[in-house]
């Protein structure tokens, strides 16, 4: 008798575990796999909770962005000269050492799956995909359309680059990749005082970035620029405020907070997928790798390990910050450190402009990986 009341008392308890454990997996395999094409009938459903990409590093129980570099054959996913969308200024085919093209990145908690141009075409057919930010947007743009482009080198494009809005199109699958070129996505404004950079408005341009299907936005090395040439404005507007200049970390919070903002306002989240592209470092102080006389000009292999010895970069920290704050879920591609490590992936003297470029990136080279890992996040 006493066994069966334990067993008339377990049975309802067993029951209630099972069922709740059944729907922690359900509810966990739904946010690991919401695509595109089922993410507004989930959505509608309630099935998809804001915070399922909020500044979310982890993929399936997978960090992406913790792990190291490692030698591979199988790299570079193209060669420069079969690429037509390559910029002189990140075409490094000048470059006598080619090792550094021959990295892959293998994070420490799983197996990240291969680029596959075709795969992405297929899953995103009519679909747009828009990169908003400054040059390392371009880098980036530049990147993935010729990883695509490998996978598919018989398929017709248009192509068109303007200021600020240029776009490339694969034809047969209706899918189209677009960038937008805004430095500190809030505005630049001529004024009577002069060009004002305003840290509290997003007017000019952004309804362009509406609709789409990926967004991924990029911001911060403008911000660090000085010299009115160089920084393309006179004054900042801070509130009611018009002045010369402040502390660029303090006016990088204002702006991306209005950023923020403007996503929180205007993006659907049923239809639009939100990416933060990170910071994506420098490597013109040798002493942050301690090779004190050192840059990147002559660097031909990347940093053992998986930490910088220069540490984080506080912009990094500002981003995290402003995305945990949104309501809008906003995947971050936290790609600084893995960056950090790789001293040797920029132009260096060998890009087309002339100089030392140590802000860049070789294409082919570091941004595929970046585009990897965006891939990455899409699919796993």
């Amino acid at each position: 008798m006493g066994f069966k009341h334990f067993s008339l008392f377990l049975l309802p308890l067993l029951t209630l575990t099972i069922l709740s454990g059944a729907d922690q997996a359900l509810g966990s395999d739904q946010n690991r796999h919401v695509s595109h094409r089922n993410r507004t009938a989930l959505a509608a459903a309630g099935g998809v909770g804001k915070v399922a990409l909020k500044g979310r590093k982890q993929t399936s129980g997978c960090n992406l962005f913790q792990g190291r570099w490692v030698p591979d054959a199988s790299y570079p996913f193209y060669n420069s000269s079969t690429c037509p969308f390559i910029d002189s200024e990140f075409n490094c085919f000048s470059r006598p050492d080619k090792q550094f093209l021959e990295y892959s990145w293998k994070p420490d908690s799983c197996i990240i799956p291969r680029f596959d141009g075709l795969a992405f075409l297929n899953k995103w057919r009519g679909k747009r995909v828009m990169f908003v930010g400054d040059s390392l947007s371009l880098n980036m743009w530049e990147s993935l359309a010729c990883m695509i482009h490998s996978s598919v080198p018989d398929s017709k494009t248009n192509f068109s680059k303007r200021t600020p809005l240029s776009n490339l199109t694969f034809q047969e699958y209706g899918v189209t990749l677009y960038l937008y070129r805004t430095p500190y996505l809030v505005d630049i404004s001529k004024e009577d005082a002069g060009r004002v950079l305003n840290l509290g408005t997003i007017e000019g341009g952004a309804d362009v970035w509406k609709d789409m299907d990926i967004l991924v936005f990029n911001s911060w090395h403008w911000w660090l620029h000085k010299g009115v040439q160089s920084q393309g404005w006179d004054f900042i507007r801070n509130g009611s405020s018009l002045i010369r200049d402040m502390d660029r970390l303090d006016a990088f919070n204002k702006g991306l907070t209005t950023w923020a903002q403007w996503v929180d306002q205007n993006v659907n989240i049923s239809q639009t997928r939100v990416f933060f592209q990170g910071i994506s470092p420098t490597h013109y102080m040798g002493r942050e790798w301690n090779e004190p006389r050192k840059t990147c000009n002559g660097q031909m292999q990347p940093l053992t390990g998986s930490t910088y010895p220069g540490g984080s970069l506080p912009a990094a920290s500002i981003v995290s910050r402003v995305l945990s704050s949104m309501k809008t879920p906003v995947y971050l591609l936290d790609i600084t450190t893995l960056s950090q490590l790789r001293k040797d992936a920029h132009p260096s003297t060998y890009g087309g402009d002339g100089g030392t470029d140590c802000s860049h990136w070789c294409l082919p080279g570091l941004p595929d990986i970046w585009n990897q890992l965006l891939y990455a996040a899409l699919s796993m």
